[in-house]
């Protein structure tokens, strides 16, 4: 007995691009006018400036370490570690 049913079955699919454009819109109207992505990203960068200074010079010979090993982001824009 051929139980096959592969051409019973309907075509189903579903678009979602309105509800993304809706949630993009609700994301930017929370945060607000007064917004200022271009100060977000210079005050994470002064807080990652401070994240790593002032280390003695074992911290910074560490640091350095895992810099070099990829497990930690250099100075380089994005801040994001090579794995």
């Amino acid at each position: 007995m051929n139980q096959d049913r592969t051409n019973d079955l309907i075509p189903f699919s579903l678009d979602l691009s309105i509800d993304e454009s809706r949630r993009r819109a609700e994301v930017v109207a929370a945060l607000g006018a007064d917004w200022d992505p271009v100060a977000v990203l210079q005050g994470e960068d002064e807080a990652y400036a401070l994240l790593y200074s002032g280390l003695d010079g074992e911290q910074q010979r560490t640091y350095d370490l895992l810099v070099a090993a990829g497990v930690l982001p250099g100075e380089e824009p994005g801040h994001a570690p090579s794995h």
